[in-house]
């Protein structure tokens, strides 16, 4: 490694508070000061490398992702929140003459080189059963990152239906990639060899013994465990009426299924898509280039995504979906999918309408996939999830997690309980139960964590959509802007409080929503209405790090 010292910037130009990204020779820096002490880190975020000097920075040494809302150490690169899959490099920084200077090497501050290794402090080094980790998505790679980061020593398995490792499931519906190479989080490879983990893929748990610490395999192998992580993710659902199991009827949940989906949508064909959830509406951007005869699109409600986002920000959604081609057939529902003599199918509306269709896509919701535990003698909710405490912890179960879709977890800043279907808070979960197990090896039990990370979702329909928040109840929304533009911020309220965010093209005011939930530092209603923005807030500076760290 070759490094060099340059003078960035000049100590006065960099206040309390501000990130700056600067030049360093044919790369980029980003300088991050908090009180008296300034910061030097990769300039790109590992995810999608947006400009981190775009995000939010905190008093308390985190710099949260523009886009996605991955967030990082600036202290010292180290990833606080997915979906960064690698931590920042950090540099040294001195003060000489008034000037800012950075020590690094060069190929490091390239977007190509911006992302560092891990700092992998335990590799299975112990003998002994160690983690078992029930599901190979999201949730099983935050997981098994997070135990090795944090110094976890003992074996770690992770048993997984599907044939290959973690992958970003995200892109599935958004560009109905289906080759597992571009998908994969780390290579089965990796896996094994920087971080020790025992991948057994196209394997299925059928038992859970938790008095014997076993679980319990479709060919009857038992596998030990010290502890058990449950992150078996979701079933995709299909209607109770006839013919959703014709055979033009697909459901997008898996390689298989988007490989399957991205066959039948060939030019000339009719799509009919049922739902308006993100899959459905992700999946009709996706081929809606491909000059296909018609794309439906059948909603039970006015508008799509109209119970999370409203009836306004729904309205701007159709119309972005309605320019590319895609006719929407509201407040009906589908009363039978009949297949016809010509290999065609048909799908009847309640409103009386017959769509024809070459290909059916169900994107309905999902379902907890749980059943296996039933026989175990697991506790389900009503929906089939199991509900945890605020360390992820099922109740009764010892040194036994549940995390991702299947989680009913305690929210611990907001109160209540709620259950979230996306990958990205199932790898937070995974995060997290990862510290708290890695902790309690090495008897350090201040390094338990509860979950806390405000959920950020997004997608492409038409501009970037993001949204954060901590409810989905809402009984007014406050919207600065115009959906049918594609530009806005939307505030929703419930009970006198702003508890969710939506925005198109208004970033990073998503990214510092999510932060000023975190701080319990949301404006109020009226202050938003009186103009207010969550960007006046301080949360970066020293006089803001004491509410901060509270």
């Amino acid at each position: 490694m070759t490094t060099k010292t340059i003078a960035v910037l000049p100590h006065s130009d960099l206040q309390d508070g501000q990130m700056k990204e600067v030049a360093f020779g044919d790369g980029k820096v980003l300088l991050s000061r908090l009180g008296d002490k300034i910061h030097a880190t990769s300039a790109f975020c590992t995810h999608y490398g947006a400009p981190l000097s775009k995000g939010v920075l905190a008093a308390d040494g985190r710099v949260v992702c523009p886009w996605h809302g991955a967030c990082f150490n600036v202290c010292t690169g180290d990833i606080e929140d997915a979906p960064g899959p690698a931590p920042l490099h950090s540099f040294k920084v001195s003060i000489e003459d008034g000037q800012i200077h950075v020590t690094a090497d060069p190929s490091q501050t390239t977007p190509a080189g911006k992302a560092r290794p891990p700092k992998v402090a335990g590799s299975s080094e112990e003998p002994g059963p160690g983690v078992v980790v029930v599901g190979g998505g999201s949730g099983a790679y935050g997981v098994v990152e997070s135990l090795r980061e944090f110094g976890y020593k003992k074996s770690i398995t992770v048993i997984s239906k599907e044939p290959h490792a973690p992958i970003d499931r995200t892109k599935l519906s958004k560009a109905l990639v289906s080759e597992a190479s571009k998908l994969e989080l780390r290579s089965p490879a990796e896996l094994k060899i920087k971080l020790g983990v025992t991948l057994r893929t196209n394997s299925t748990v059928t038992h859970v013994d938790t008095d014997r610490r076993i679980v319990i395999l479709e060919n009857q192998e038992g596998i030990s465990y010290e502890s058990l992580v449950l992150s078996t993710g979701a079933i995709p659902r299909r209607l109770p009426v006839e013919g959703t199991d014709g055979p033009n009827v697909y459901v997008l949940r898996d390689i298989e299924h988007t490989k399957l989906l991205d066959e039948a949508c060939k030019e000339g064909k009719r799509l009919v898509i049922i739902g308006t959830s993100f899959i459905g509406l992700e999946a009709a951007v996706a081929v809606s280039k491909r000059k296909l005869a018609s794309i439906d699109m059948v909603s039970l409600t006015e508008f799509p995504l109209e119970a999370v986002l409203g009836k306004a920000v729904g309205a701007g959604i159709q119309k972005f979906q309605e320019s590319q081609g895609v006719k929407f057939h509201a407040s009906t529902s589908v009363s039978a999918i009949r297949s016809k003599d010509d290999g065609s199918s048909e799908v009847e509306l309640s409103s009386g309408v017959a769509l024809p269709a070459d290909v059916v896509l169900m994107a309905v919701g999902v379902r907890p996939a749980t059943d296996f535990l039933k026989d175990s003698g697991f506790e389900l909710e009503r929906d089939g999830s199991l509900s945890v405490d605020e360390y992820l912890r099922v109740p009764g179960r010892e040194n036994v997690y549940a995390i991702g879709d299947i989680a009913t977890y305690k929210q611990v800043l907001y109160g209540g309980s709620r259950r979230i279907e996306h990958w990205n808070v199932a790898q937070n979960h995974g995060r997290a139960v990862g510290k708290t197990i890695a902790g309690l090896a090495s008897g350090k039990q201040g390094w338990m964590q509860p979950f806390v990370k405000v959920p950020i979702f997004w997608s492409a329909q038409g501009q970037q959509l993001r949204y954060c928040g901590i409810d989905t109840s809402y009984d007014n929304v406050i919207i600065k802007g115009d959906p049918n533009e594609m530009k806005f911020i939307a505030y929703y309220v419930n009970a006198g409080k702003i508890i969710a965010v939506a925005t198109m093209q208004h970033d990073p005011i998503v990214s510092k929503a999510a932060e000023l939930f975190r701080l319990g530092l949301m404006p109020t209603p009226d202050e938003v209405r009186a103009g207010k923005s969550p960007l006046e807030v301080d949360i970066s500076t020293e006089s803001a790090k004491a509410r901060v760290s509270a």
